[in-house]
């Protein structure tokens, strides 16, 4: 049997840094498996590198497709194709088939595919956000499918609790993790959350509508899967035109969102912090805490205004 796909020297060297060699071996192990139980060719690496291993394909069943290959350990697989199993086609992509003992998902492929984030227009952005946000969230189906957000909040908490080399940005995690609490007294619905709701993980489909894709699967109220799409608004360099432009972001989203301004401030404070902590677990180094401290302050200055 042919190999589905042969690996550039570049693309192998990336898989094993971020995933690890005995991750490698078995998707080549796995690929030609399953490239045969789902009729796969004409395979296409997309260079993420983030939580799985992610090609475009073609199907014989199915045309243009997406293949996800994870780690059976994490869950992710398993969680993401509940998530998109529960919401069928509503605002998101379509899952097709799956293979949770070996974390292996098999999806519609969004084209053209183009990312939010290449829209120029600021309002437009929003708009399209707001529109998919907008009555999107369900109950879930099955809650003990999937990880809760509170659950996220406390375990990066304890993780930067044993760093001692990062005793302020842990500061801001027991900081974030408190407001999270008082948040949840207020918002407290057990819904399902996509979890990574940003510019990236929604695409242009056919004829003009656009799709979500890459939903995490967990559950929170609704209010804490709007700031992951604030944060993805800041700029390279925190300047003054940050602070003008993600106030605005803000007032918008809270007048067509009806969630008052200083709550979506708190909730983007926590999510700044737990993302900022999360790139210290996945190997960030001591040259770069200070602009991770930077970021982190940006949000927590926010919350004064």
């Amino acid at each position: 049997m042919n190999k589905p796909y042969i690996f550039k020297e570049q693309e192998t060297e990336n898989i094993i840094k971020h995933f690890g060699r005995e991750f490698y071996e078995d998707v080549a192990r796995k690929m030609e498996r399953f490239a045969h139980k789902w009729t796969l060719t004409s395979f296409e690496l997309i260079p993420s590198y983030s939580a799985n291993l992610v090609f475009k394909c073609h199907a014989a069943n199915y045309g243009r497709v997406v293949l996800k290959i994870g780690r059976p350990s994490s869950g992710e697989i398993n969680a993401e194709f509940n998530t998109l199993r529960h919401y069928n086609g509503k605002r998101f992509c379509k899952v097709i088939d799956a293979d949770i003992e070996n974390a292996l998902l098999l999806e519609e492929c969004v084209e053209p595919g183009k990312p939010l984030r290449e829209e120029t227009n600021l309002h437009q952005r929003l708009a399209v956000f707001c529109s998919l946000y907008d009555g999107l969230h369900l109950p879930p189906d099955k809650e003990n499918s999937y990880p809760a957000y509170s659950g996220w909040v406390g375990r990066i908490t304890e993780y930067m609790s044993k760093r001692e080399d990062c005793i302020e940005l842990y500061g801001h995690m027991k900081k974030a993790q408190d407001i999270h609490t008082s948040i949840s007294a207020l918002y407290s619905q057990t819904m399902l959350l996509h979890g990574d709701f940003h510019h990236d993980n929604i695409l242009l489909g056919k004829e003009g509508a656009y799709i979500i894709i890459d939903p995490k699967g967990v559950l929170g109220d609704p209010v804490f899967d709007i700031p992951r799409f604030i944060l993805n608004e800041f700029d390279d360099e925190i300047t003054a035109e940050t602070y003008r432009k993600i106030n605005e972001i803000i007032a918008i989203l809270e007048k067509n969102l009806q969630i008052p301004n200083a709550i979506l401030k708190q909730c983007l404070y926590v999510e700044t912090a737990m993302g900022i902590c999360w790139s210290v677990e996945d190997g960030s180094t001591p040259e770069e805490y200070p602009g991770l401290l930077r970021t982190v302050a940006f949000a927590e200055s926010l919350l004064g205004t």
